[in-house]
């Protein structure tokens, strides 16, 4: 299978020559720094480079490094997936079952997608190189944040993190991550109204965009649009994320099957935005997370992983 060709470089992006070349009668060493101001249509033809005394010279993309990834050579990893998951998967500390499977709306082909949170060694955190923020293993379903990296999310009422502290089936818990069970409230506040808002309008956006295109709606997008919505009122309202979606499960998988017609979709998805607007009027969160109990925390965390 041949190698696919690089992204195209926009005109403006900053960059190194990898190469000599010849421009008005002068050579330009390898490592000038200039600007590109003309880039070709596809990846086999050349760029224009401006350099800084004004002076153009052609290069080939091979020719050419990225300035800021020039400068950030030697303190990158440039690690592999598969390598990150094999050796911090030993760091995990928190791991559950989300998706289908949480939200009670598994059939017999689904999959089991885990989540979770590792916790690395803190000589590793405190290196130059440090860590990286995500491991994922694609032929088990498995993601897990590194932590620093999830409590941000979860501060900012990401769906996805927020289901992952709430899910029903959970699988292993460390004492930190017990302890991080223990406070999950703390990352709730009225920050859900427009993260869970901002997704719905996503995931609608994405639908009419397929109705228009293909005149067809995507049926499983319409339900994860709809069971959104439900979760996020219920946050509102009662202070915890509801991952399994009870009572509401026949509907939903009505709406999966394509059972329920559009406009009668279209019309539950409005009047559950008006309810998320009520919920948000009413709600008793605060308005934002507690930022100083998450950073307490993280900072036991990573004591714990000195060794």
């Amino acid at each position: 299978m041949p190698k696919p060709l690089p992204p195209i470089l926009p005109v403006g992006t900053q960059v190194v020559t990898r190469v000599p070349a010849r421009r008005a009668g002068a050579e330009t060493p390898a490592g000038a720094v200039g600007a590109i101001v003309a880039a070709p249509a596809d990846a086999t033809h050349s760029y224009r480079v401006r350099f800084p005394d004004g002076r153009e010279a052609s290069f080939r993309r091979p020719e050419l490094r990225v300035l800021k990834h020039f400068k950030a050579e030697g303190l990158e990893i440039e690690g592999d997936a598969a390598e990150d998951f094999e050796a911090y998967g030993p760091c995990i500390v928190y791991r559950c079952v989300v998706g289908s499977r949480a939200y009670g709306l598994d059939h017999a082909d689904s999959d089991t997608d885990r989540r979770g949170v590792f916790l690395p060694p803190a000589e590793l955190d405190w290196s130059l190189f440090g860590v990286p923020s995500q491991i994922e293993c694609e032929t088990t379903q498995e993601c897990y944040w590194e932590m620093a990296t999830f409590l941000r999310f979860a501060l900012k009422a990401n769906p996805n993190v927020l289901e992952v502290l709430w899910s029903p089936l959970v699988e292993h818990t460390s004492p930190v991550a017990q302890e991080l069970l223990a406070m999950r409230d703390a990352f709730l506040s009225r920050l859900v109204f427009q993260t869970y808002n901002g997704y719905a309008m996503s995931q609608f956006k994405k639908i009419e965009q397929d109705v228009r295109a293909r005149d067809e709606v995507k049926w499983k997008h319409a339900m994860h649009l709809v069971r959104l919505l439900l979760a996020g009122i219920a946050v509102l309202r009662d202070g915890i994320v509801r991952v399994h979606v009870g009572e509401h499960r026949e509907a939903l998988l009505s709406v999966r099957r394509g059972e329920m017609p559009w406009a009668d979709v279209d019309a539950w998805r409005r009047s559950l935005h008006r309810e998320f607007e009520e919920a948000f009027a009413a709600t008793k969160l605060p308005e934002r997370p507690d930022y100083a109990k998450a950073n307490d925390f993280l900072v036991r965390a990573r004591r714990s992983a000195v060794t």
